[in-house]
């Protein structure tokens, strides 16, 4: 008996009108038009592989509930022929801050000397994968992988043991948790969080293997390409 192939699909959100120097977190703005045409030619992309592999699209498109991802998320949906229903969660989201949300750097960097109770994090706290800002709601980087792994793991389980066909199914997100999310899941190496960022509405393909006897080794990246960083040290990486 031939068991279904689970091919998953990695999407950031097309480009949106981020306010500078902030943490990307929770900023509520949409895409701009580069990034509505972004999120077109990935449809394409995405339908185009699907039609050479003999795969089937899943009905549901998996989006976090912020509003780029699910503008791109819908986008994607009108330019395939297909009829797709847009899920949305916010175990997709990115990296909370909590209660910072939408300060920027220097803003935030203020509270905490303001505050007795806090001490003023390294340069790099933005990009460091296990630091936690000290404020209610905040999570740290690979917080936000651990939800969005578990989340995939469990989409992808319970797709295999539903479908008979081979199933593409999309996942429309964001790139910091995308990558925390892809070293959990055994896609990249720990350095390679750092050493990687996503293009805006470029797919990555991923096979998912079930590989039982190494459980974090189950996903297979299979088409695409990572953006890598030209990272200036003087700068802190804002996703």
């Amino acid at each position: 008996m031939n068991i279904p192939t689970i091919t998953l699909v990695f999407v950031r959100h097309g480009e949106y009108q981020q306010k500078p120097k902030t943490p990307s977190a929770f900023q509520p703005f949409g895409l701009t038009d580069k990034g509505q045409q972004q999120s077109v030619a990935t449809a394409k992309i995405i339908e185009q592989f699907a039609e050479a592999h003999n795969l089937k699209i899943h009905s549901a498109i998996h989006s976090s509930n912020l509003l780029r991802a699910w503008q791109t998320a819908k986008i994607i949906k009108e330019n395939i022929n297909y009829d797709f229903d847009i899920e949305t969660s916010s175990q997709l989201n990115e990296r909370s801050v909590g209660a910072v949300a939408n300060l920027t750097v220097t803003e935030i960097e203020g509270l905490l000397k303001e505050d007795p109770r806090y001490e003023c994090p390294d340069f790099n706290w933005k990009s460091d994968s296990y630091y936690c800002l000290p404020f209610d709601g905040a999570e740290s980087l690979m917080d936000s992988g651990e939800r969005l792994a578990k989340f995939i793991r469990k989409e992808c389980v319970k797709l295999r043991k539903s479908v008979k066909k081979n199933t593409l199914m999309i996942v429309v997100g964001h790139g910091a948790s995308f990558r925390h999310a892809a070293y959990l899941l055994g896609i990249l190496e720990f350095e390679d969080i750092a050493k990687y960022s996503m293009y805006h509405a470029a797919p990555l393909f991923f096979e998912y293997t079930e590989a039982k006897n190494q459980p974090d080794r189950s996903f297979v990246k299979i088409h695409g390409e990572w953006k890598v960083r030209a990272v200036d040290k003087t700068e802190l990486m804002i996703d």
